[in-house]
């Protein structure tokens, strides 16, 4: 391995513990790409104009439009209260089944993700709405909380995906294609998960239920008009934008579009809307926007630094000079991607990862569709683990009963990392489980 090599595989210890240490992503990933850069070019100036170019090459993206648009339509949706009818609906539909409220918690999350995006507003939601019925119908808080947390990972999975659309970025890939390829796998999680609570409500009750079950399975029954009155908003905006997309309609980016108006149009007539939340949404979708594009700039640099160091191709020539099979240098990869998911949060994972791994990957032949959502599947699974578990900690945060700890957060979301290491090793095994509509 080169000296340039060596500079290459130093920046990404560096930029791990300047992340540990507190430093912002898209800071340490400048600052080691910059310094490398320097080390390798020899030349400051070079370095300089490196930046300057990532900057107007990347965020140029036609298709980093995506971003704002589906942030905007996630905060719209989020104000309008279409998550407290949604979970209302699901646990109808499931109140035949012992554990229903559980599996509606999953549902309902499922469904939210297909109008959301991302986990983390999954987590904030579901947590005030979810945990307290969960707890008044005899259901453990740890149950509770774990249900929640686990659920809330689908937001990333399901699309449209912040996440996706960021892999997409990095490497330079369809985004529809990422999108469509995340259905199968998505329902797939979210069958899994409903078939895991009802094995526990039946054969592990002390970890579902306090007592003997649920307490009437819920207190009132609902009709179908209600129950089609409070499912039609999101039905229709779940049509509208994932419907516009596999339809052939719309770009990923008219999607959004389309499904910002539709949710701005759904908030206004639940009256959820004044001047004030407006002018929050657009702040908050103006600030989402520029540490995303912080972080794509960064993230740009960061691919140039490591194409210079001539790392990935020592990596890759390291492979084959060892004879490495494909599914060997696979699960080296899932392995590096869950123990990064304990010390960083999702998007610094997809981030640092795929630059160095795609050169890797591509030299096997991978379809980089079906390795964007075992990225993802794998990603994800670290927003459940100890000790940074960022989805845990936002139920936590948002937690209104007293008593409740993270230590309780974790232990209850365990089963949901099995099963979604499950789920992974299920998608990674079967291809066409992604590829089925994308091929």
């Amino acid at each position: 391995m080169g000296a340039d090599a060596v500079i290459g595989l130093l920046s990404i210890a560096a930029i791990v513990v300047l992340i540990q240490t507190g430093m912002h992503v898209a800071v340490s990933l400048l600052a080691v790409s910059v310094v490398g850069l320097t080390l390798i070019r020899g030349d400051w100036i070079i370095a300089g104009n490196m930046l300057a170019q990532a900057a107007t090459e990347s965020i140029a993206n036609y298709s980093f439009g995506t971003i704002p648009l589906f942030v905007m339509m996630g905060f719209f949706v989020s104000v309008s209260g279409i998550g407290r009818d949604t979970f209302d609906v699901a646990g109808q539909l499931f109140r035949p089944f012992r554990g229903g409220l559980g599996m509606a918690t999953v549902s309902a999350n499922a469904v939210f993700a297909a109008v959301n995006g991302t986990s983390i507003a999954s987590a904030s939601v579901f947590t005030r709405v979810a945990v307290p019925e969960l707890l008044r119908l005899g259901y453990t808080p740890r149950f509770a909380v774990g249900v929640v947390a686990g659920s809330s990972v689908l937001g990333m999975l399901i699309p449209p995906s912040l996440l996706m659309i960021l892999f997409g970025i990095v490497a330079e890939t369809s985004i529809g294609d990422l999108f469509t390829a995340g259905i199968v796998p998505g329902l797939l999680l979210t069958l899994v998960y409903c078939v895991m609570i009802g094995g526990f409500a039946r054969w592990r009750q002390r970890f579902v239920f306090v007592g003997d079950g649920e307490l009437g399975r819920g207190n009132q029954t609902m009709s179908a008009s209600v129950m089609i009155a409070k499912a039609a908003p999101i039905v229709l905006l779940v049509v509208a934008v994932l419907g516009g997309i596999y339809g052939g309609v719309f770009t990923p980016i008219e999607a959004g579009a389309v499904g910002t108006l539709c949710a701005m149009l759904l908030a206004l007539s639940k009256r959820a809307l004044d001047r004030r939340t407006i002018i929050e949404i657009l702040t908050e979708t103006g600030i989402v926007t520029a540490a995303i594009s912080f972080l794509i700039v960064a993230a740009h640099l960061y691919a140039t630094m490591l194409a210079s160091s001539g790392l990935p191709n020592a990596i890759s020539g390291w492979v084959q000079a060892n004879s490495l099979s494909f599914w060997s240098v696979m699960i080296g990869y899932l392995v590096l991607i869950l123990a990064l998911g304990t010390i960083l949060d999702s998007g610094s994972i997809v981030l640092i990862t795929v630059p160095l791994a795609l050169p890797i990957f591509t030299g096997f032949g991978t379809d980089i569709i079906w390795l964007g959502v075992v990225t993802v599947i794998a990603v994800e699974v670290g927003l459940l683990t100890p000790p940074l578990g960022v989805a845990c900690f936002v139920v936590k945060a948002n937690l209104q009963q007293q008593g409740i700890t993270l230590n309780d957060v974790f232990a209850g979301s365990f089963p949901f990392v099995i099963a979604m290491t499950f789920t992974l090793i299920l998608v990674t095994a079967f291809p066409q489980l992604a590829l089925f509509f994308v091929r």
